[in-house]
């Protein structure tokens, strides 16, 4: 084997690194990697892993996205994975979010899918105005569930992937499926030519989508503000 790919979040890149410290890793889209350990820089990565890395900028994004569709919105649910964050850093986003935005978020934490059921009670006590979900395999493989929960509740979300929009979901705003690959494609093309991933810089995203289902701003009774389907890159009718 001579590159291995990781896509969906930390997870898989964790596991990767874990099973080798020798072959190249390429990660496709890890969530803040010099914070997750997975990295020593941006410029300098060091070991044996680079890729693409999601800011944090990103979810700061999609709760402006959602204070669009519902400016109302002060409260706000995250599912998430612990792993994801230190408890300072956790500490420390919610403090900018509540700054900044206005916007009180309260984490949930799901480490296996028999957590979902706990994190769906818990989601409803806090009575939100609106949700978000994580980019992680955990959520993507069980997005029907998140889907559900969202459409009884009758809550406002955004996902981390089109899928979950195709799926019935409200919207997603994520990076570029093409952009990712482009950008994957060259970063393994210069290792299997020599480069050594800790000479390779890790790259962030410059093109992200958006992606709107009018059919669920409907059934929940939600009018997107004009401005916004402007700005989408599918919409789904």
């Amino acid at each position: 084997m001579d590159v291995i790919v990781t896509g969906g979040g930390n997870v898989s890149t964790l596991a990767a690194r874990k099973a080798t410290t020798t072959i190249p890793i390429v990660m496709t889209g890890s969530w803040r990697a010099v914070e997750a350990g997975l990295v020593d820089s941006l410029a300098r990565p060091g070991g044996n892993i680079t890729g693409l890395t999601v800011p944090r900028e990103l979810g700061l994004k999609q709760i402006e996205l959602l204070r669009e569709v519902v400016p109302s919105a002060s409260r706000m649910v995250i599912f998430s994975r612990k792993s994801l964050d230190t408890a300072a850093q956790r500490a420390h986003g919610k403090a900018l979010i509540q700054e900044f935005l206005r916007v009180t978020v309260d984490i949930l934490d799901v480490e296996e899918p028999e957590d979902l059921p706990r994190a769906f009670g818990t989601a409803r006590a806090f009575r939100p105005h609106a949700m978000i979900v994580g980019p992680d395999p955990l959520f993507f493989e069980r997005r029907d569930q998140l889907l559900a929960f969202a459409r009884t509740v009758r809550l406002p979300a955004i996902y981390p992937f089109r899928d979950f929009v195709d799926a019935g979901g409200l919207m997603s705003y994520s990076l570029s499926s093409l952009e990712t690959v482009r950008r994957t494609a060259r970063l393994v093309d210069k290792i299997l030519k020599g480069a050594k991933p800790a000479d390779l810089p890790v790259e962030e995203p410059t093109t992200y989508e958006l992606v709107i289902n009018l059919k669920t701003a409907k059934a929940l009774g939600l009018a997107m503000p004009p401005s916004l389907l402007l700005r989408a890159d599918h919409v789904i009718e």
